[in-house]
């Protein structure tokens, strides 16, 4: 068994690409994570972990981190008998480069394993931070009928998706919040990944493209003010986006809901999501220094 870390991403992409293709959903983070990074290495403002587990040839085991965000993870069925050891491995690396990792996530039940591990490595206690679910869409069901449409935000909305980017990171992902949401949003609407949807003239929900890889590409940033919730303003807004994105060409879209948030779920499934899998993320209350 053999840990191999990478500077480059193009290089952890071209080790990882074939296997994390072979199930392009459920592997989506890491696949379009690591994308990005070898299109932009710009992207993550400090230097990415990236690290790869094989045995006898065959890779076992996967791991991606962009600080301050977490350890992302990946492992094989064939691993499953030997996870202290395969993440044991990772571990120890990020352990003796001083890494600061603050959390983990990964498929059911890939977090919570590692979690296990790194406890016994660090003394490190944990805590559930998320249970997600991924789902997919093929073709969407037309959202029930609601009054305006939906547009590409452009410069002129800065203010506007500043706010309700950050707002959207304080409500759903308090533990992994942007450092700049002004930035956050000045940068994807420059890439053309925010859409709107207007209702008389005014924007009333928001939700975006994201993470692009083979044939999926990802929506995310979904957020629709609370006076303003309840109208279907944020099925409408994904359903319309989702059908864009298959317009153009991409095989499927994909999304991640906290399963926390039964009504997110639901509108989901009701546009033409189905679950695929569940996705965890622990945070750890000692990060190392």
């Amino acid at each position: 068994m053999r840990l191999t870390t990478y500077r480059d991403a193009g290089e952890f992409l071209a080790r990882t690409r074939e296997v994390l293709a072979s199930n392009e959903i459920a592997n989506n983070l890491m696949l379009g994570l690591a994308s990005r990074l070898a299109a932009s290495p710009q992207t993550s403002g400090a230097p990415p972990y990236l690290a790869t587990v094989d045995q006898d040839g065959e890779l076992i085991a996967a791991a991606l981190m962009t600080p301050p965000y977490p350890v992302t993870l990946y492992r094989s069925d064939a691993a499953a008998t030997q996870v202290e050891a395969v993440f044991g491995l990772i571990a120890r690396d990020l352990v003796s480069h001083n890494w600061p990792v603050r959390s983990v996530s990964g498929r059911s039940p890939f977090a919570e394993e590692f979690t296990r591990v790194w406890a016994a490595h660090t003394g490190a206690s944990a805590r559930v931070a998320m249970r997600e679910r991924i789902y997919e869409l093929r073709q969407v069901i037309p959202a029930r009928p609601v009054p305006g449409q939906i547009r590409a935000a452009t410069q002129a909305d800065l203010e506007l998706v500043t706010q309700w980017a950050g707002e959207f990171f304080a409500e759903a992902l308090p533990d992994d919040p942007p450092a700049d949401a002004r930035d956050v949003a000045a940068r994807r609407i420059a890439s053309g990944d925010i859409f709107l949807w207007e209702d008389g003239g005014r924007p009333v929900s928001m939700a975006a493209k994201t993470r692009g890889m083979i044939t999926v590409i990802c929506v995310n940033l979904v957020y629709t003010p609370p006076p303003l919730r309840g109208r279907g303003y944020a099925s409408a807004c994904v359903a319309a986006l989702s059908q864009h994105l298959l317009d153009v060409g991409w095989k499927s879209c994909a999304l991640f809901t906290d399963l926390a948030n039964p009504t997110s779920n639901s509108i989901y499934q009701k546009i033409g999501y189905k679950p695929v899998c569940d996705f965890d993320q622990y945070a750890f209350d000692v990060e190392l220094a």
